[in-house]
């Protein structure tokens, strides 16, 4: 590959295809909305920062003072819910959003890239065996890895395949009739 740069040629030695990592794998899926998740939950962290900063402040200030500790403890209460309350559930929502998802295949693994609660990434690696599809489904969850719920969007998968092989869609359903008329006599 050989890119122009300011007049000058730049021939980059890199062998692997921009959508593979050296230590995770094939890139298999990558989440629309990793800039949306951060950029939220960035916004709302820098927020209650600045309210725990700034309330006291502008209390002390402006010398706005309640004279019943029941109108304090409410003001100070609404404060501290959209202070505290607002980023932590964010988080509970957000923290199983799959950024990127890599498979690599001579260990059979997956790693799924999400946001932690400081907001930093942090690889889960698993297998597809570990895979649980749940029961019921859930408004932010597609499947577990482990017991750590994982929300992807099936059709952001480039192929299709990659998708039913981690939900474990392309083995074959095997029925045992023999146990089932077992249980019915």
């Amino acid at each position: 590959q050989v890119t122009s740069f300011q007049g000058l040629a730049v021939r980059s030695l890199c062998t692997s295809s921009p959508h593979d990592h050296p230590e995770h794998g094939r890139l298999v899926y990558k989440g629309n909305m990793a800039k949306a998740v951060l950029g939220v939950r960035f916004f709302s962290y820098s927020t209650s920062i600045f309210n725990l900063f700034m309330v006291p402040y502008i209390v002390l200030q402006t010398g706005v003072g309640f004279e019943s500790l029941l109108a304090q403890a409410a003001f100070y209460g609404l404060i501290g819910l959209f202070t505290f309350v607002t980023p932590v559930t964010l988080h509970v929502l957000t923290k199983g959003y799959v950024v990127r998802l890599y498979y690599k295949e001579d260990v059979d693994t997956y790693t799924a890239i999400t946001y932690n609660a400081i907001l930093a990434e942090k690889a889960t690696v698993f297998h597809q065996k570990d895979v649980k599809i749940p029961d019921i489904t859930k408004m932010f969850t597609t499947f577990y890895a482990k017991t750590k719920s994982m929300l992807v969007n099936p059709t952001l998968f480039p192929n299709p395949q990659d998708y039913n092989r981690l939900m474990g869609y392309d083995k074959s359903l095997y029925f045992d009739f023999e146990e089932e008329e077992e249980e019915e006599e």
